[in-house]
C-alpha cells in the first residue's frame, strides 16, 4: 500500500528581517495546499515540519523556492500512511531554536560540514582523514537521545538546548587534539553548536550535514543504536525512514504507541502505562 503523505523538515539560516510581514502568505499557502505542521520564522532563518500528498509538498516547495532566501533550501522526506500533524501553524520566534546565545549571523559563514558518507568512513576507520580520533557529539535532549543515537557518543544529559554552551565549555581542554562531530535530528541544533564551538575556541569541529536523518537516508544505520525521535506524531523513525510500530503488551494486551513506548514503565515483554496505571 502506498502511503499517501509525504512529510519533509527543512530549515536554512539566512537573515529574514520581514518575518512579520511574511507571516499571513506563509499560512495562506499552507491553507490553500491543505497541508499540517509547523513553520518557524525567526531573524536568523526559517525551520519547517509540513505534512501533505504529493502535489501539495511539491506546490508549496515550488511558491518557498521562489524567493531567492529559500531558493536553495535542503529538504528531507519521509513517508507515511496516516496525517502527523494536528493543525497547521506559522510562528514568529526570537531563534529557530533557542540557545540564548547571540543569534547566527549567515553572512559571516557556518560551521564546516561532515556528509554521511565522509563520516561512516571516518567512523569505519576510527579516525578523520587527519588521523585524529573521531569523537560524536550529540546536541539533542536526553529523552531524545534515549530513544537512540550513535555507539560511543557524549552525551551530557541536558534538559534543553540552552543548557549546551555551558556544559560543553567545560570540555575543551578534554577534547583537544580530536575531530568532534556534532550531530542532531535534522541539522539546526548541531549546525548552531558547531558554530557556537568555534566562536569559544575549539577546533577541528564538524556538523554533521543534514542530522541523524540524512545519514540514515543517505548511509543507513551503520554506527548507530535505536531510532531518531522526531517532534511529530510519529514519535521516532528508524534507519529505513520508518516510523515505530505499535506494540502489544505481553502483560495486559494492550496496544501500547511509540510515544508509550518511552514511558519508563514500559518494559518490553513485561509490562506497559496501561497496566501500572
Amino acid at each position: 500500500m502506498l502511503s499517501p503523505y509525504v512529510n519533509i523538515a527543512a530549515y536554512k539560516f539566512v537573515s529574514i528581517d520581514d518575518a512579520a510581514a511574511v507571516r499571513p502568505a506563509f499560512l495562506a499557502e499552507c491553507q490553500r495546499l491543505a497541508l499540517k505542521g509547523t513553520i518557524l520564522l525567526t531573524p536568523e532563518g526559517i525551520n519547517l515540519f509540513l505534512a501533505g500528498t504529493r502535489a501539495a509538498i511539491d506546490g508549496f516547495l515550488g511558491w518557498l523556492r521562489a524567493d531567492h532566501r529559500f531558493a536553495d533550501i535542503h529538504v528531507k522526506e519521509s513517508l507515511s500512511a496516516e496525517q502527523p500533524f494536528n493543525k497547521m501553524l506559522v510562528k514568529l520566534k526570537p531563534e529557530i531554536i533557542t540557545m540564548k546565545m547571540p543569534l547566527i549571523r549567515p553572512e559571516l559563514g557556518r560551521a564546516p560540514a561532515v556528509t554521511p558518507v565522509v563520516l561512516k568512513r571516518w567512523l569505519d576507520a576510527g579516525h578523520d582523514d587527519s588521523g585524529r580520533p573521531v569523537v560524536m557529539m550529540d546536541t539533542r535532549n536526553a529523552f531524545e537521545v534515549d530513544v537512540g543515537t550513535f555507539a560511543n557518543t557524549l552525551d551530557y544529559r541536558i534538559d534543553k538546548f540552552s543548557d549546551f554552551p555551558a556544559v560543553v565549555a567545560q570540555q575543551r581542554a578534554a577534547l583537544a587534539g580530536t575531530t568532534v562531530v556534532t550531530f542532531c535530528t535534522g541539522g539546526i541544533r548541531c549546525e548552531k553548536a558547531a558554530i557556537h564551538m568555534q566562536e569559544v575556541g575549539f577546533e577541528n569541529v564538524f556538523q554533521l550535514e543534514g542530522g541523524i536523518l540524512n545519514y540514515f537516508e543517505q548511509v543507513g544505520g551503520e554506527h548507530y543504536n535505536g531510532d531518531c525521535f522526531v517532534f511529530d506524531q510519529r514519535t521516532a523513525l528508524n534507519p529505513e525512514l520508518a516510523p515505530t510500530p505499535t506494540l502489544h503488551c505481553a502483560g495486559c494486551g494492550a496496544t501500547v504507541t511509540p510515544r508509550e513506548q518511552l514511558s519508563p514503565q514500559f518494559v518490553e515483554g513485561k509490562h506497559c502505562p496501561h497496566c501500572m496505571g
